[in-house]
């Protein structure tokens, strides 16, 4: 069973990312997009403007100074490998969003990057958050390398205009 990542957030965010489960080079390096190829990081510093030097922590923190949260849909699940498509939907738990939209209540933007974290969060998460009002939703393409049927540009291009559309 595999455990996914704590929340990288702090009390002024008021928009989250939110993946599916990170992949195995996220998994060992504690860190989130760290492949290596993943668009996540160079898009947020595209637009954020962030130093491309940053280290990670660096990034985390001028990404939740932003306003933006990260963290995945998914807490546990059993998966071989690194793809969405790898996971065994029987296995999966999902993190307590209820818990989380209730103790960080401005969060009112939910950024879904890509198609398996669109899907789990409409099918297990969006129905148990009922008491949350006003959250704005977001399903944007994954930034993983393995979803090669979008330019980077083009990824960047509808990332950029979510977070314009969200007011950051």
């Amino acid at each position: 069973m595999l455990t996914g990542l704590t929340a990288q957030i702090s009390a002024n965010c008021t928009g989250i990312v939110l993946g599916s489960m990170p992949g195995q080079v996220s998994l060992e390096n504690v860190q989130y997009y760290a492949h290596p190829r993943n668009a996540f990081w160079p898009i947020m510093r595209s637009y954020f403007a962030f130093n491309a030097d940053n280290s990670y922590q660096q990034n985390v923190v001028e990404l939740n100074n932003s306003g933006i949260a990260l963290w995945d849909v998914i807490a546990h699940c059993q998966r071989q490998g690194s793809l969405d498509s790898a996971i065994v939907t029987s296995s999966i738990q999902t993190n307590p969003f209820e818990q989380l939209f209730a103790e960080y209540n401005k969060i009112k933007h939910v950024f879904l990057n890509g198609q398996k974290a669109i899907s789990l969060f409409e099918k297990k998460v969006l129905t148990k958050l009922e008491s949350v009002e006003g959250l704005q939703i977001y399903k944007l393409p994954s930034t993983s390398p393995a979803y090669a049927a979008m330019k980077y540009q083009d990824k960047e291009k509808v990332w950029h205009q979510a977070l314009a559309d969200a007011n950051f």
